[in-house]
């Protein structure tokens, strides 16, 4: 027999016919229904998940990034020539960096963790200076909601990154 009369065969008009009986009995068409269900299942439980981690990480990265940049800029426009008169200095400089407000400045004498503010007093006793100042960074999440927005303040998806650098 040869190879081409096998395909005749099996290809012939009434073997392409539907098969009698009913349209359940036919399975041709269930993966391209099934496909629909698992894709719109990964898309809700996968993809939208995913997209409001990245859009969060990113808020953070440049609010971070704000802070460090703000902390470059006081570099150099430090207050001179005293330290602890920080309320004409803080009145010249800039608020915002890269759309995000910046808060909080003060002025804390000491090591980072436990510095207090400077005053005339504490001045000479620590070397140590640094700025200290704030920005909030509010998050808008599609579906993950409870999982990243569970502060109680006013605005729960507001969330206050703190940042220090050292001037001297």
């Amino acid at each position: 027999m040869s190879r081409a009369g096998a395909i005749e065969r099996t290809c012939t008009p009434s073997a392409l016919k539907r098969p009698k009986g009913s349209l359940l009995a036919d399975r041709r068409g269930a993966v391209a229904f099934e496909a629909l269900i698992v894709f719109s299942f990964m898309l809700f439980s996968l993809l939208f998940p995913a997209a409001d981690l990245a859009v969060a990480s990113f808020q953070f990265i440049s609010a971070l990034e704000a802070l460090r940049g703000f902390g470059q800029y006081v570099q150099y426009y430090q207050p001179q020539p005293d330290v602890t008169n920080i309320t004409t200095w803080v009145s010249g400089l800039r608020t915002t960096v890269a759309g995000y407000t910046i808060g909080n400045i003060k002025v804390l004498c000491g090591d980072t963790g436990a510095g207090v503010a400077c005053t005339a007093a504490n001045m000479t006793t620590s070397p140590t200076k640094y700025y200290s100042y704030t920005t909030t960074v509010t998050l808008t999440p599609l579906v993950l909601k409870k999982v990243l927005c569970t502060s109680k303040n006013i605005n729960p998806c507001a969330f206050t990154l703190p940042y220090t650098e050292r001037f001297q």
